[in-house]
């Protein structure tokens, strides 16, 4: 059975602002004290600093309407389809603010700050995105937020960036390393083909049938058409090299026709969102079978894998530090309080046999070969696989035992079970990904 990852559920939705690696930053400043269930007290302490119980509640009740599991059998249906129980969400909640507040007092310790103009600058990007200042506070209203919550998220934010990027280093990573990594990945680069163009306006296809006619007729050199009608300057450098296809992504036009060449072979003309090229593969990699050495990798590849060994070194980097933070702290988390608006009796949603009970009355299991299987109350059942396709279906059954002849129904999904993890919107990076240089032929 597949558990939602709770750390996703509390992104402000299409406001794209809080989860910074791994850390549940959704805050509010609103005071829940006197809404109905919540209860005041303190979660938990960090170090003598309170995280209050309505904070989890207000989080975890924003969580539950971005999922649209507001009542009380679809939020039961959905902890126990997921291996959760109220208890287990509180806890998972606290401890992202837990590592929250870590993260401050961390912070504060190595000197680590975060200026008004960066939070401001990355406001400021975000709400140009919409078209007015009504259309900016009817977003934020959708997503149970407040700007003053969204900058405090943002600040959280930029801290983490700054905090990671103190973990960084410039040492080379050692070839011991870099060979691991190699071997792990060198079957993702096979069959990656390298390829130059010579790029013209969309408007200009008289000229690009006229050149490739001449390269094809071998009167006209590819590196020379380049460089006389190239309009992609940036691979006109290059002798309009673009790497290789496994390390960008191209528009889907550039690509197709890439696929379909060989070492050396000009493509026809291609029409894509940048204009009319002239593609030329220069050169296929295929994966050894057995790899020993770096120098079986093209250097580029190569480059890519020290790439991902230091941001791996970084991330472990940071998180030694993270959970010696913890280890060191004085963590006190205080026991559940009664009378939560999350709080559901779960026996009414987990049977023995593992079975999950359904807001309609049916009720599912999750077989052993990780197919599910619902019986609904007219005792008719429908099995799924595990992306909701229907493999197959019984009809409901008479009072005596017999079918009733009822259709079976055509076979076909009904849109599939829907696994409560919510889309992943705008999840914040850590700031330490290489954007890469931007190709010509890549999508816009």
């Amino acid at each position: 059975m597949k558990t939602a990852n709770l750390a996703k559920a509390v992104c402000v939705a299409g406001l794209a602002a809080t989860c910074v690696l791994g850390l549940a930053s959704c805050t509010t400043g609103e005071d829940k004290s006197a809404a109905e269930g919540y209860t005041g007290g303190v979660a938990a302490t960090v170090n003598g600093t309170e995280i209050p119980e309505d904070t989890i509640t207000a989080q975890i009740q924003m969580i539950r309407a971005q999922m649209s599991v507001d009542t009380e059998d679809a939020w039961g249906a959905w902890l126990a389809e997921n291996g959760y129980t109220p208890e287990t969400v509180r806890e998972q909640i606290i401890n992202g603010y837990v590592d929250q507040e870590l993260v401050r007092q961390g912070a504060d310790q190595k000197g680590v700050t975060v200026e008004d103009a960066d939070v401001d600058a990355v406001l400021n990007s975000t709400k140009a995105q919409y078209d007015s200042e009504e259309a900016w506070e009817q977003a934020l209203k959708q997503s149970g937020t407040t700007e003053e919550d969204y900058r405090h998220n943002l600040e959280q934010q930029i801290l983490v960036r700054n905090l990671y990027a103190t973990f960084a280093t410039n040492e080379e990573p050692s070839e011991e390393d870099v060979l691991t990594y190699a071997k792990m990945y060198v079957s993702s680069f096979d069959n990656a083909k390298r390829s130059s163009h010579i790029l013209f306006s969309a408007e200009d296809e008289a000229t690009a049938q006229s050149v490739l006619d001449q390269i094809n007729a071998g009167t006209l050199d590819f590196v020379e058409a380049v460089q006389e009608y190239s309009t992609d300057s940036a691979a006109k450098e290059k002798d309009g090299d673009v790497g290789w296809d496994k390390l960008s992504s191209f528009d889907a036009a550039y690509q197709e026709a890439l696929d379909g060449l060989e070492k050396d072979q000009v493509s026809g003309l291609v029409t894509s969102s940048f204009g009319i090229h002239i593609i030329k593969c220069t050169d296929v990699y295929k994966a050894p079978e057995e790899l020993t050495s770096t120098d079986q990798i093209p250097a580029e590849f190569v480059e890519q894998l020290k790439s991902m060994v230091s941001q791996n070194n970084q991330s472990q980097a940071y998180q030694a530090w993270l959970d010696g933070l913890k280890e060191a702290a004085e963590i006190v988390v205080n026991d559940m309080p009664e009378g939560l608006p999350y709080d559901v009796d779960m026996t009414k949603y987990q049977t023995s046999d593992g079975s999950v009970t359904n807001e309609d009355g049916s009720t599912t299991v999750t077989n052993d070969d990780g197919t599910t299987t619902t019986t609904y109350l007219d005792g008719s059942t429908k099995t799924m696989d595990a992306e909701g396709n229907v493999i197959s279906e019984t009809p409901a059954t008479s009072g005596d035992g017999t079918s009733d002849g009822a259709d079976a129904g055509d076979g076909t999904s009904d849109g599939g079970a829907n696994d409560g993890e919510p889309a992943d919107n705008g999840e914040a990076g850590d700031g330490s990904g290489d954007a890469g240089s931007q190709q010509p032929a890549e999508a816009a």
